[in-house]
């Protein structure tokens, strides 16, 4: 286990993983959303910012709110903030002093950018074997491509990504539109790391957690991986239709778009009856779904048809009372108004510092015994400096010297 050092806090954290110390050596997005997912479960996350400056999304704007970077407050809440020169050795001594006490270092540099400040895997568990280290890169810590940066764009590229999403062929490469190997080697990393705590409670071990941005995007093919193995030929772009199933995608109708997943049986049938269409259920074209899929084009030519003819809300209340799967085609503030949403807590609100209260994204995952969720803001650029540093047994003076020399930065 963890050597202990200093005072464990919630800090108000709620959630499963109370008494959980994570230092988040991470930024922009791939690791803080790791950091994140941890911070939301009831993890005490200390993120560790350079100096000068801090995090480089507290400068990526606009937008901003009131001077605060707005990504920056997405993917930071619920953390305690330090600000360290780690260029100077006495900042270094903080951090280690840090790291020996912690469960968990999250860290998303370039290999061997850490082991050159003496904070790499193999130094750390010397003085801290039960360390869960979780790395995560644009292409992992083994292979051709492991001293290569990475960022989602490229990620999205080499992995497939981009030559399954769009209209068709013919049509240039498109990307997903969030940026969804950063989101996703996140929720990767963060399983990755609660897996090893898990074997560390049994076996008092630490080790090393491994992932990146190249196969965060490859796992996001399962089904077009599917088809590449299975016929050997790589499937393109459907647009919102699956390439397994039919019909299932968007329509559009007379005032906008809806969505409907109608790809099995028993769904067609009362596809047909919402549609009263039963002259389809005869078309020998569409008896089961591997005939659909074949004859996608006319399938949809004449479903399209159908719904222009009706407005969204019309066809939605038609589908739903057939028992048909189906649902608007929402912008981002329509979701963030729906009333699923709130009731789901996936929109809330924090206190921040400065800016009083800040709406956010709330905890995807419920716990019926130990709910967990976001429960303050964003921390400004070395707000918890010195609250970190008294817990770590840091005397005024001591910390005065930090200040002044400016390996520390007290907000």
């Amino acid at each position: 286990m963890a050597q202990e050092r200093g005072t464990r806090t919630s800090g108000g954290q709620k959630g499963p993983l109370v008494g959980l110390r994570v230092i988040d050596l991470t930024h922009v997005m791939a690791g803080p959303v790791c950091s994140l997912m941890l911070a939301d479960m009831g993890a005490d996350v200390i993120k560790v910012e350079k100096l000068p400056g801090g995090d480089d999304t507290r400068r990526t704007v606009p937008p901003a709110i009131a001077g605060e970077s707005a990504a920056f407050l997405m993917v930071n809440r619920n953390k305690r903030a330090i600000a360290l020169d780690l260029k100077q050795a006495s900042a270094r001594a903080v951090l280690h002093r840090l790291v020996s006490g912690a469960d968990v270092l999250i860290e998303n540099y370039r290999p061997g950018t850490m082991a050159k400040f003496g904070f790499g895997y193999d130094a750390l568990k010397e003085t801290n074997p039960g360390l869960i280290y979780c790395a995560i890169s644009g292409f992992g810590r083994t292979g051709p491509y492991a001293g290569r940066g990475g960022f989602d764009l490229i990620a999205q590229g080499m992995s497939g990504l981009m030559s399954i999403t769009g209209e068709g062929a013919g049509r240039p490469p498109v990307k997903l539109g969030p940026p969804a190997s950063d989101i996703t080697a996140g929720i990767l990393a963060a399983m990755g790391i609660l897996a090893a705590y898990t074997n560390r409670l049994r076996t008092g071990e630490g080790q090393m957690v491994d992932t990146s941005l190249y196969e965060a995007g490859i796992v996001l093919t399962y089904w077009q991986s599917a088809i590449a193995f299975a016929t050997g030929v790589a499937p393109g772009p459907l647009g919102s239709a699956h390439p397994l199933n039919a019909p299932y995608q968007a329509f559009p109708t007379a005032d906008g778009w809806i969505t409907v997943g109608a790809a099995n049986g028993s769904n067609w049938k009362r596809l047909l009856e919402a549609l009263e269409a039963p002259e389809l259920a005869a078309d020998p074209r569409f008896q089961d779904n591997q005939s659909r899929v074949r004859h996608r084009a006319e399938l949809v030519a004449l479903l399209e048809a159908r719904f222009r003819t009706e407005p969204s809300a019309l066809w939605l209340a038609r589908l739903e009372a057939a028992g048909v799967p189906a649902g608007p085609v929402q912008d981002v503030l329509a979701m963030q108004a729906d009333p699923q949403t709130l009731a789901r807590e996936m929109v809330v609100e924090v206190p921040h510092s400065r800016l009083g209260a800040v709406k956010t994204l709330g905890l995807p995952v419920k716990f019926s015994a130990t709910p967990g969720g976001p429960v303050r803001g964003a921390p400004t650029l070395g707000e918890h400096s010195r609250e970190i540093l008294v817990e770590q047994g840091y005397g005024e003076a001591e910390i005065a010297a930090l200040a002044t020399s400016r390996a520390v930065h007290l907000a």
